[in-house]
């Protein structure tokens, strides 16, 4: 083996064992965020209006207002 592959792959193990602790940290550590979120209420009245607005923007955007006509 040269010297670039030697190079080569001491500097992939490094980043794949740097990228392994990350995670280990990651997902050995509680969500301090989770445990503190309230109860999301659903609000369908919202949701609804802003449904409607991308359902008319969509439907601007096929041009289903112009005339347009899809073959």
């Amino acid at each position: 083996m040269d010297e670039n592959n030697k190079k080569l792959v001491a500097a992939t193990s490094a980043v794949l064992r740097y990228i392994q602790q990350e995670e280990e940290i990651i997902y050995t550590q509680p969500c301090p965020a989770a445990a503190h979120t309230p109860s999301v209420k659903l609000r369908l009245w919202g949701l609804s209006g802003r449904q409607a607005q991308m359902q008319m923007r969509n439907l601007m955007q096929m041009k289903a207002f112009h005339g347009a006509k899809f073959l």
